[in-house]
């Protein structure tokens, strides 16, 4: 009992008020806490790890492999120039669609994760570039396009679930 007593003497010392329910933030932090859930999802939150990860390893390769097309192989000036501006697209597109889709899921809010999700068929058309309609395209190309397009399908689809748990 005095240790009690003595805790809510300092707490009112320190200008909080002594709370009748004996805890820290008293009754109504205790509704707030049983009322509130946590809408965010946790595997969208991997899937955007994940794919930042990935995006920073496409991102070199596809670049290392730009610069090995343009040497091995009679790659025109100009469509070099144009596969090495969409790459640097590309990437600051994948900076703004991971930064916008982590923080409208952790904050659970529906507009940053709709413009994430408006960004993710953005870089799903620049992945389909890169894998069929870039200048040349190697097994490799193939490969790191197909498999950013698979995580970007996925990132959509937790995206939609994400925002309708969010709207209702």
């Amino acid at each position: 009992m005095a240790e009690g007593s003595r805790r809510a003497r300092s707490r009112e010392a320190v200008g909080i008020a002594a709370d009748p329910a004996g805890g820290p933030g008293g009754k109504m932090a205790a509704a707030r806490r049983a009322s509130s859930t946590m809408l965010s999802s946790v595997s969208l939150q991997m899937l955007l790890c994940l794919s930042g990860a990935y995006d920073a390893l496409y991102f070199l390769a596809t670049l290392l492999l730009i610069i090995y097309k343009s040497q091995v192989f009679t790659y025109p000036y100009p469509h070099l120039v144009l596969d090495l501006s969409l790459l640097l697209l590309t990437g600051i597109l994948e900076v703004a669609r991971l930064y916008l889709g982590t923080k409208g899921n952790l904050t659970e809010a529906e507009v940053p994760l709709a413009i994430s999700l408006v960004l993710t068929a953005g870089g799903a058309l620049l992945s389909a570039h890169f894998l069929l309609w870039q200048t040349l395209v190697l097994r490799a190309d193939s490969i790191l396009g197909a498999t950013r397009l698979a995580l970007h399908g996925l990132q959509a689809a937790l995206q939609l679930v994400a925002i309708a748990a969010f709207v209702s």
